[in-house]
C-alpha cells in the first residue's frame, strides 16, 4: 500500500526568521493522523532567514538528522560541539539523557534550508552524542547512498534504531529500486525537484509511505534529491513520547 502526504497538507509556520512545513505534528501543529510513520517521527522542512535561528533549547531520548539542502547552519552543543553544517553533509545527535543546543544561519544575506529528522530511539537514557559526515553529490548521483544505520555500515551515521536511511540526487530520467524486506516498511521524502515512484508522481515537500511492498522504483522527472527511510513494520514499545 502506497500513501501519498502532499506537500500543501503539511503543518505550517510562518515566524519571519523561520519558514517550517511539519510532515508530521510537531510543535503546535497537532493532527493526531499525522503522528509519525513507525519510527519516524519528525521531518521539518525548514528555511531560516539570514541572521536568523533557534536559541539553546533541550532534547531528550530522540535520535535527530539534519541534511542541509542550501546555505551553512552554525550548530552549538552542551556536550562541546561547535560547527558550521553545508550541503553535503549530515548531522547527527542522539539527544539521550539530555542536550542542549542551538542553531542559527551566520550569513547576513542568504537563507539556510535544511530538512530536519526525529527518529524514535531503540532505548531510552543513553549518553548524548554527535556525529558528522559528508555525503558528496557524486556519491548520491543516480543512485541510494546510505547515510544513516543502526550499524553505521558504508561510513553512514550511526543511529539507534532499526533504521536505514538513504539520500538519492536523481536526474531526468536516472531511476533506482530499492526492495523492501518482509517486515519491512518505507517512507520516502522528495527535498528537491519532482520525481516518480512506482507510477506516482511527487514534487518537493511531497512524501510517501509505502507498507507490505516489495520494492520501490524510483525516477527522476526534474532534477530530484530524495530521502528514503526503511523502517522496521512494527515499533517496540521501549520509547515513550514524553521523554522528547
Amino acid at each position: 500500500m502506497l500513501v501519498i502526504r502532499r506537500a500543501q497538507d503539511r503543518g505550517q509556520v510562518d515566524l519571519g526568521w523561520l519558514q517550517s512545513h511539519h510532515t508530521f505534528s510537531f510543535g503546535h501543529y497537532y493532527d493526531p493522523h499525522q503522528m509519525g510513520f513507525g519510527s519516524l517521527r519528525v521531518i521539518n522542512d525548514d528555511v531560516i532567514q539570514p541572521g536568523g535561528g533557534f536559541d539553546t533549547h533541550g532534547h531528550r531520548n530522540m535520535e535527530i538528522l539534519t541534511y542541509v539542502l542550501s546555505g551553512a547552519l552554525a550548530h552549538k552543543d552542551s556536550i562541546g560541539n561547535g560547527s558550521v553544517i553545508r550541503p553535503g553533509e549530515v548531522q547527527r545527535m542522539s539527544a539521550g539523557t539530555g542536550i542542549y543546543h542551538s542553531e542559527f544561519n551566520g550569513s547576513q544575506s542568504d537563507p539556510v534550508h535544511l530538512l530536519q529528522i526525529w527518529i524514535l530511539p531503540d532505548q531510552v537514557g543513553l549518553p548524548p552524542s554527535y556525529e558528522e559526515r559528508i555525503f558528496s553529490a557524486a556519491e548520491k548521483q543516480g543512485k541510494l547512498r546510505l547515510i544513516a544505520a543502526a550499524d553505521a555500515r558504508e561510513n553512514s551515521v550511526k543511529i539507534h534504531q532499526d533504521a536505514s536511511v538513504y539520500a538519492a540526487i536523481l536526474a531526468p530520467g536516472e531511476a533506482v529500486i530499492h526492495p523492501l524486506a518482509a517486515g519491512r516498511q518505507a517512507w520516502i521524502q522528495v527535498a528537491q525537484g519532482s520525481v516518480d515512484i512506482n507510477g506516482h508522481r511527487l514534487e518537493a515537500g511531497d512524501g510517501l509511505g509505502a507498507t507490505e511492498v516489495d520494492s520501490l522504483h524510483l525516477r527522476g522527472i526534474n532534477e530530484a534529491e530524495i530521502l528514503l527511510f526503511d523502517l522496521r513494520s512494527t515499533l517496540d514499545g521501549a520509547y515513550s513520547e514524553s521523554e522528547a
